[in-house]
C-alpha cells in the first residue's frame, strides 16, 4: 500500500483547483492551483518533507504572488469585451431610406440588406433614397438623422 505524502495532496489540490478555474474563469483558482503544485513540488524536492505549517505558509505566499500577476492579467483580458452586438451594432452605421420617413412618423430604413423600422431624430421628414445615419436604438425602431 502506497502512504500519501503531502506533496501528493498538494498536487492533487492544485489540479482541482486549476479544473475549478476552467468552470469559474474569475483568475482566482488559478492562483491558488499554481500556488498548490508548487508547493507540491518544493515539499517533493524537499528531501526532509518540511513541515506541513511551512507548506501552508509557502502555499499562502505563493498564491497571493501569484494571484496578483494573474489578476493583471486577468482585468486585461475580461475588460477586452468586445464591440456591442444585435440591433445595437447598427449605432453609427449609415443606410439608406427605403421608404420615406413622414415628419414626426415611421419610415423603413434600409442597412446591410436589413430594413429596419426608422424614425427621424429631428421628428423633420425624411425622403426615399437619402443616406442616414443610426444615432440610436428605440425599442424596436432606430433613429436616425440625415447624412449630406
Amino acid at each position: 500500500m502506497i502512504a500519501i505524502q503531502p506533496w501528493h495532496v498538494w498536487i492533487i489540490l492544485g489540479i482541482i483547483f486549476v479544473i475549478v478555474e476552467i468552470f469559474d474563469p474569475a483568475f482566482f483558482f488559478i492562483a491558488l492551483g499554481i500556488g498548490a503544485i508548487a508547493t507540491g513540488l518544493l515539499s517533493l524536492l524537499n528531501p526532509v518533507g518540511g513541515s506541513i505549517p511551512l507548506q501552508i505558509v509557502i502555499f499562502a505566499i505563493l498564491s497571493f504572488v501569484t494571484f496578483l500577476f494573474t489578476r493583471k492579467l486577468g482585468k486585461r483580458v475580461l475588460r477586452n469585451t468586445g464591440g456591442e452586438t444585435n440591433v445595437f451594432a447598427l449605432k453609427g452605421k449609415t443606410g439608406k431610406i427605403s421608404k420615406a420617413i413622414p415628419a414626426e412618423g415611421r419610415g423603413y430604413v434600409k442597412i446591410g440588406g436589413e430594413e429596419w423600422v426608422a424614425v427621424a431624430a429631428d421628428a423633420k421628414a425624411i425622403e426615399a433614397d437619402a443616406k442616414v445615419t443610426v444615432l440610436e436604438i428605440d425599442g424596436n425602431k432606430l433613429v436616425v438623422e440625415k447624412t449630406e
